[in-house]
């Protein structure tokens, strides 16, 4: 049997929402001890509290919290009297058990195209916070596992990609990527926004560079065929301007600071 432990991190893996349910607290006779542990996702259960109504009434509490995904977890005590009848009937074990509910939402996912000076600071920031990190560069040596080494004491799971073509790998991210374009190189980037305005699942889009970069590149994209609303997905210059500076560090730590306060609210970064 799979323990709560690898559900949690199966759930992490394949990018699903799920719920930690804890018996926190045991009064008089329960079916288990305090500590128990379950894991529920929409459609798959790991672990027991112990069965019958209590593990009943924590199932439907755990998958309403499911669709409503609330940030904070949430607590409920269970009386297991045949005088506390729920919808799920009755237990007469006698006791009083306390379950804690922890969401366990799905990550969000980042991208970043391009890892020179600025792609590699912003890495180091963006490593640090729980996200999954997908890293992308034409050129292999830039996501070489050496290079990369440095990001691995961080919470994220990082990806590297080498891709001769990058915009290919816009179809290997997963649904929500936020999408950071900064490569080497002004071709690739537009390639990388064409690209990614034709790709449906993605999150944020957002191009490092200057206001005059960004005209001309909104002229190319006119050409291109994509209409004026779409062109809108893309947001550049990227970087919030309470934090100016032109160093690697100064201007991965700004981008970085718009980044996770638009993910943090659900909308992308203006």
């Amino acid at each position: 049997m799979t323990n709560w432990v690898s559900a949690v991190q199966q759930l992490r893996r394949e990018r699903r929402s799920g719920v930690l349910v804890t018996v926190t607290e045991v009064r008089g006779h329960a079916p288990r001890d305090a500590g128990a542990k379950m894991v529920v996702s929409a459609a798959d259960v790991w672990g027991t509290i112990g069965g019958g109504n209590l593990e009943e009434t924590a199932l439907s509490r755990a998958r309403a919290l499911l669709e409503a995904l609330p940030d904070e977890p949430s607590s409920a005590t269970i009386s297991l009297s045949d005088k506390a009848r729920t919808e799920h009937g009755r237990q007469c074990c006698g006791g009083e058990v306390t379950l804690l509910f922890e969401p366990l939402p799905v990550v969000p996912a980042v991208a970043i195209f391009g890892m020179g000076h600025v792609g590699l600071e912003l890495a180091r920031i963006l490593a640090r916070h729980d996200l999954d990190l997908h890293l992308v560069d034409s050129r292999k040596s830039y996501v070489a596992a050496d290079r990369l080494a440095c990001l691995q004491d961080g919470p994220a799971e990082v990806v590297g990609h080498h891709s001769p073509v990058p915009e290919l790998a816009l179809g290997q991210v997963p649904a929500g990527t936020h999408v950071l374009i900064l490569t080497h190189d002004h071709a690739e980037d537009f390639a990388l926004c064409d690209a990614a305005l034709r790709t449906s699942h993605l999150g944020s889009i957002g191009l490092i560079g200057s206001a005059a970069k960004w005209r001309r590149f909104q002229q190319g994209l006119r050409v291109e065929g994509h209409p004026e609303s779409a062109i809108a997905r893309i947001h550049s210059p990227i970087g919030t301007p309470e934090i100016p500076g032109k160093d690697p560090a100064v201007i991965a730590l700004s981008v970085a600071a718009q980044l996770l306060q638009s993910v943090r609210v659900g909308v992308a970064p203006s």
